[in-house]
């Protein structure tokens, strides 16, 4: 990531590695924001700098095998490791006894004091800085240097999670749901709106109960209202879990002109004992109907979900209950994972395993399964006039690549636009610009710019 920073001779250079989701990726950007305003040099080369801070994932275990081979890497290249996030928050001791090169931890809620473990370091300790239950959340007081493009950032709206579903391991990680105040957020997003962004993306573990600790009740539908009023095009909501989604919510989606009709709704699974299992049981019997009612009030809606397979317990009759769900409610984009043994976690002690290979097979047959509908439903948007969110211009390849209200960054698709050479001279990232959808295949839509 390319970043600018004020240069000083007497701190150490400091590089930063990213690993895991947006939420992790607004903490690196806070703790960017932090050592700027500190003084220190932030390269974007870690070749160049003498200590490396890695902001780790350890939600599933392919996650923490990332992290632990990016870790490894960087200790063999002998570079001093600064380690946060949810790695450090999870094995806190075995970092530090396994790898000497780490000179820090600091947990998923201790980020804000970088600068302060950064100096220790300096002084030649090695810090430890984990609170077990994190009760922190950052807000628009904390400096940020955002590393996504300049037409895209994040909102943190709540941090933790107070749900218990039995393979998730985040609430031992994140703590507790803490929600940030309507006023904080709008005044961010204005921020954000006054730095030329035409995407914000609201995310938390469960976005639909924004507002429940902190008000009593959730208030994701006044949130979006209250953000009805600043000037970026695009709001979209991560994460909107299906009981939240109120008559009230889905008022706000349809009646506030800039949020989308984009629903990012996490079911895991369709079958009741499956959902149950998981810990999951006020979801039973709600995903058709909700998917129904969606579609009732917001007849554009645009649907995303991911999928577990091989959860224990998981038999042919659920798995086949689960294929007849996904064809007969043909989501836009599906996520398939396998289930991961988590220690910690209910599940990963739970009788009835299922086998890698029976696991990874119906992961294959669900993929086979959605992507002929994912194909047809982009087909469906030959001929319609969008608006492109521009992301890429190549001048030496001619290709320009952005994306539409129908894909959220890294996750679905892009548009990739048709562009003649005299047309690049007039086209820049983080433009907004019409566009003919012309073509279509399973992930992408192809385009040409409308005079």
């Amino acid at each position: 990531m390319t970043i600018s920073h004020r240069q000083s001779k007497q701190k150490p250079s400091i590089a930063f590695a990213h690993l895991g989701c947006e939420k992790n990726r607004v903490d690196t950007e806070h703790m960017l924001g932090l050592l700027n305003e500190a003084g220190y040099s932030v390269s974007e080369d870690e070749a160049e700098a003498s200590v490396i801070l890695v902001n780790t994932c350890s939600f599933i275990q392919e996650a923490r095998e990332a992290s632990v081979r990016k870790l490894v890497d960087l200790a063999d290249q002998g570079k001093e490791l600064i380690i946060a996030g949810c790695l450090a928050q999870h094995f806190r001791e075995d970092l530090l006894n396994y790898l000497p090169e780490a000179k820090a931890i600091i947990g998923t809620g201790d980020y804000q004091h970088i600068v302060e473990v950064l100096q220790k370091v300096e002084a030649g300790q090695t810090v430890q800085r984990v609170t077990n239950n994190p009760t922190f959340v950052g807000d628009e007081s904390l400096p940020r240097v955002r590393t996504t493009s300049k037409a895209v950032a994040f909102i943190k709206i709540a941090e933790g999670c107070d749900y218990k579903c039995s393979f998730c391991i985040i609430p031992k990680l994140r703590g507790k749901q803490r929600s940030r105040p309507i006023e904080s957020i709008v005044n961010e997003a204005e921020k954000l709106a006054n730095q030329g962004v035409k995407e914000l993306i609201l995310i938390s573990q469960i976005s639909t109960n924004y507002g429940l600790d902190l008000y009593g009740k959730p208030k994701l539908a006044e949130l979006l209202r209250a953000l009805g009023s600043i000037n970026i095009p695009w709001i979209r909501v991560h994460y909107a879990y299906p009981t939240g989604l109120t008559k009230e919510v889905l008022a706000a989606y349809r009646e506030v002109p800039n949020v989308l009709p984009y629903l990012d709704l996490p079911l895991q699974h369709s079958h009741p004992e499956v959902l149950k299992a998981m810990n999951r049981p006020w979801q039973t019997n709600v995903n058709e109907y909700l998917l129904d009612e969606i579609r009732n009030q917001l007849p554009n809606a645009i649907l995303r979900t991911t999928l577990i397979v091989g959860f224990p317990g998981e038999t042919e009759k659920h798995f086949k209950h689960l294929v007849s769900f996904i064809e007969n409610q043909r989501f836009d984009h599906v996520g398939i994972f396998n289930f991961s043994k988590e220690e910690g976690t209910p599940s990963a002690i739970m009788p009835n395993q299922v086998s890698k290979e029976i696991s990874e097979a119906r992961k294959d047959h669900l993929i086979s399964i959605q992507q002929p509908i994912s194909a047809d439903l982009n087909n469906s948007w030959i001929g319609r006039k969008v608006e492109v969110l521009i992301e890429k211009v190549n001048s030496k390849t001619l290709s320009t690549v952005g994306r539409c209200s129908r894909f959220a960054p890294e996750v679905d698709g892009n548009v990739l636009i048709e562009t003649p050479n005299t047309d690049l001279k007039t086209i820049s990232e983080g433009m907004m610009i019409p566009a003919l959808i012309t073509g279509a295949d399973i992930y992408d839509l192809t385009a040409e710019i409308i005079d």
